[in-house]
């Protein structure tokens, strides 16, 4: 049985004193990664903290030189202080699961859910004071959570024994991890049987990360590892098809309810997999033919390997968990409610509640002349695309109902292959409507982002981010230009 780090939990939070500029790493860490895993609990209302177990192992994959996150970015923040002068020596925004279970229905009833967390920092040289905050709506950060913790206490977990199972292959290496952005992806759904499959699947897709512009100007900035461990089963759960599987790390479709939403809720298998590799990012790629996958900032991205759309996907997915951007749809369902609350200006910079429309977070990149908010023809794209969403959702339905309830094979494929067809004839009526309009290649203020129709806005009339094209806008570029630049000192 391991032991379980002693929890000691302030009961008076004292000053911490202001943000710090850029810290000297080797005055305060060890080039160690320290992983701090805790659970996560609550509700609409409420949530609690409580530490789990605490790691120690391997390199520390990030960067030397920037340690205090001044993005801004995400609804939370991991915080690190000197536990002698509370001085800020590290620090990192991210986005989690329990956030997005928090907008949700059965938390907005009351029901209390637990999630698996983990903050990923290099390990302190002495005593130091993790910290928690989290984004209210307006937009400040406030600390929900912090606690004191030694390096040196016998409690944490060091050296612990490596699954032999587990296998790191690389499949791109271009240096030193301090200077790259590491990128770690960690196979799912894949048997023993299926290794070559996956080391097949991260060669291809390791080259689709390359394919859209920045990142295909940026590859000499990347490290990219594929962490394999392999299923006892092939694929993954599919709850509404009454399919479940035994999977290295449990991913599941129908997350938070939404049929092609596709999460892991076993956080601590995930980390101790990825653990085997230096990282900055975590994919997940899942072994499966469906349309399915999520990005979570800062947390990690799924995918699924083999379906029609899984080049946009993996692309997408990271867009979210890596580069912070914010979906820019707002047609199709989600499992939210009110995701961003009305009079909250997102922190992702690639929406705006357009308070001041002077004055927008984009407008250095703004085409000049344009009318601010941009009349786009939303009303005809609305109507068509609201209408595909129930043909879209009529046909899964029965795709599942026919999978639940035991129908021929054949019957199902053909299901699959009428819905990847209309699919695709909605997905070429989109790109010549919206690269046709008078506003293509113009940066303004496009009504309709962030899941809601109304009241948030997008920089670009298309987008990887706000449909299935092969291009991020201008102003994603810019902030993803951003973050590669940052994890590359």
């Amino acid at each position: 049985m391991k032991n379980v780090y002693p929890v000691l939990i302030m009961l008076c939070l004292f000053w911490l004193g202001p943000l710090s500029a850029q810290n000297n790493f080797d005055s305060h860490f060890r080039n160690q990664t320290l992983r701090i895993d805790y659970y996560h609990s609550g509700n609409a209302q409420s949530e609690s903290v409580v530490i789990d177990r605490i790691f120690q192992y391997g390199i520390w994959a990030g960067s030397l030189v920037n340690l205090v996150d001044n993005l801004n970015y995400g609804a939370y923040y991991h915080k690190v202080y000197d536990g002698q002068t509370k001085q800020l020596i590290y620090s990192r925004g991210f986005d989690s699961y329990f956030k997005e279970y928090q907008t949700s229905t059965p938390a907005s009833e009351g029901q209390v859910k637990t999630f698996h967390e983990s903050a990923i920092l290099p390990l302190p040289k002495s005593s130091i004071i993790f910290a928690l905050e989290k984004r209210n709506k307006e937009g400040h950060l406030n600390e929900i959570f912090q606690i004191q913790i030694d390096p040196s206490d016998a409690g944490i977990i060091k050296n612990e024994g490596i699954d032999p199972q587990v296998k790191v292959f690389i499949s791109l290496n271009n240096g030193d991890p301090h200077i790259k952005a590491d990128i770690a992806i960690i196979g799912e759904g894949y048997t023993a049987e299926q290794e070559d499959k996956f080391k097949a699947d991260l060669n291809r897709f390791t080259e689709v990360f390359f394919k859209a512009e920045p990142c295909k100007s940026y590859k000499d900035h990347f490290n990219i590892y594929g962490v394999f461990k392999p299923s006892a089963q092939s694929g993954v759960d599919e709850p509404r098809a009454g399919i479940y599987k035994n999977t290295a790390v449990s991913a599941s479709f129908n997350a938070l309810g939404s049929e092609r939403y596709l999460l892991t809720e076993d956080n601590r298998s995930l980390r101790n997999i990825a653990s085997r590799a230096p990282y900055d990012a975590l994919y997940i790629m899942v072994n499966h033919t469906r349309y399915g996958g999520g990005g979570i900032y800062n947390f990690y991205c799924t995918y699924t390997s083999d379906n029609i759309n899984s080049e946009y996907l993996m692309v997408h997915e990271f867009g979210h968990s890596f580069f912070g951007l914010a979906d820019e749809y707002y047609t199709s369902s989600t499992a939210y409610n009110d995701f961003y609350p009305p009079g909250y200006e997102p922190s992702e910079p690639n929406i705006t509640a357009l308070g001041d429309p002077k004055n927008v977070k984009w407008k250095h990149l703004v085409a000049k002349g344009i009318e601010m908010p941009t009349p786009w023809g939303k009303a005809a794209y609305d109507e068509k695309d609201y209408a595909w969403q129930k043909i879209r959702t009529r046909m899964n339905d029965n795709i599942a109902k026919l999978q639940m309830t035991g129908a021929l094979k054949t019957t199902i494929i053909k299901a699959k292959q009428e819905y990847d067809t209309k699919s695709i004839q909605r997905d070429k009526e989109v790109q010549e409507y919206l690269e046709n309009s008078i506003y293509a290649g113009k940066v303004g203020a496009f009504e309709g982002a962030g899941y809601a129709s109304t009241g948030l806005f997008r920089p670009y009339i298309n987008c990887i981010m706000f449909t299935r094209t092969d291009y991020f806008c201008p102003v994603c570029q810019e902030a993803m230009d951003g973050i590669i630049d940052w994890y590359s000192k």
